[in-house]
C-alpha cells in the first residue's frame, strides 16, 4: 500500500482528502501545522508528499528546500492559494514535483497522484538497465533513485532523476523543451522553458566537471538539448 503525508492547515481539507485518499486505497498520514509537517518528511518514509504552501511556523517552500538539501527526493505536490508564475516557478526549482493551485478538482488532484505513484513504480520495477549508470562525474541507479560521486551519495530530487533518464534514454537525439515539459511533467502541467532551463543547469552543476563549459548535456540553441555519451 503507497502511503502518503498531507501536509495543510486546514482541517475540513486534511479530513476530506485523508478519506479520499484512504478510499482509493492509499494509506495517509496527516500533518496540520509546518514545523510537524517537516519533522515527519525528514524522520518517516513515504511514497508521495502533499505539501500546502501556506503554512504555521515553517512555510511549504521551506520544507520543500530542506527535505531536498536533507537528500530526500520523494516526490512532492505543492498546494498554493496563489496562481502567479513565479510561486510555481519558485516551487518547482525548490525541488518539488508538482503543484496544484486551490480551489482544485478532487479529480484533477487524484490524476495527478497515480501519474506520479505509476511513473515511480514503473522506475522501481526496472527496465532492463544496468544498476548503475555511468553519466559524467556521477553514477545513477535510476531503479532506485540514488546518485553516487565516487562514494558520496549526490542529492537529487525526484524531477532531476526524471529528466537526467529522459535525456539518458534518448542519448544523442536533440530534445526540445517542449517535449521535455510535455514527456516530464505532463501537458496539463503549466511551467515555463525557463523552469527547464534551471533545472538542467543544477544538473549540469551534478555531473559536468566543468558546468559552464558543458560536454555532456548540450544546449541546442532555438531548441533544446542534446545528451552526449562517451
Amino acid at each position: 500500500m503507497k502511503k502518503i503525508l498531507i501536509v495543510e492547515d486546514e482541517l475540513n481539507m486534511v479530513n476530506g482528502l485523508r478519506d479520499n485518499l484512504e478510499f482509493e486505497g492509499y494509506e495517509v498520514d496527516t500533518a496540520t501545522e509546518g514545523r510537524t509537517g517537516q519533522q515527519k518528511i525528514l524522520n518517516s518514509k513515504y511514497d508521495l508528499i502533499i505539501l500546502d504552501v501556506m503554512l504555521p511556523e515553517v512555510s511549504g517552500f521551506d520544507i520543500c528546500r530542506t527535505a531536498r538539501k536533507e537528500g530526500i527526493n520523494t516526490p512532492i505536490i505543492l498546494l498554493t492559494a496563489k496562481g502567479e508564475e513565479i510561486d510555481k516557478v519558485l516551487g518547482l526549482e525548490l525541488g518539488a514535483d508538482d503543484y496544484i493551485t486551490k480551489p482544485f478538482s478532487l479529480r484533477e488532484l487524484l490524476a495527478r497522484i497515480r501519474a506520479i505513484v505509476r511513473r515511480t513504480q514503473t522506475r522501481k520495477e526496472g527496465n532492463g538497465e544496468p544498476e548503475f549508470i555511468r553519466i559524467g562525474n556521477i553514477k545513477v541507479n535510476f531503479k532506485n533513485y540514488v546518485a553516487l560521486e565516487g562514494t558520496n551519495e549526490i542529492k537529487m530530487s525526484y524531477k532531476e532523476f526524471e529528466i537526467l533518464h529522459y535525456l539518458y534514454m534518448n542519448a544523442g537525439k536533440i530534445i526540445q523543451r517542449d517535449d521535455l515539459m510535455c514527456d516530464v511533467w505532463g501537458i496539463e502541467y503549466d511551467i515555463s522553458t525557463r523552469t527547464v532551463d534551471n533545472f538542467i543547469l543544477k544538473l549540469r552543476q551534478k555531473i559536468e566537471t566543468d558546468p559552464n563549459n558543458p560536454k555532456i548535456i548540450l544546449t541546442v540553441h532555438g531548441v533544446g538539448y542534446k545528451m552526449i555519451l562517451s
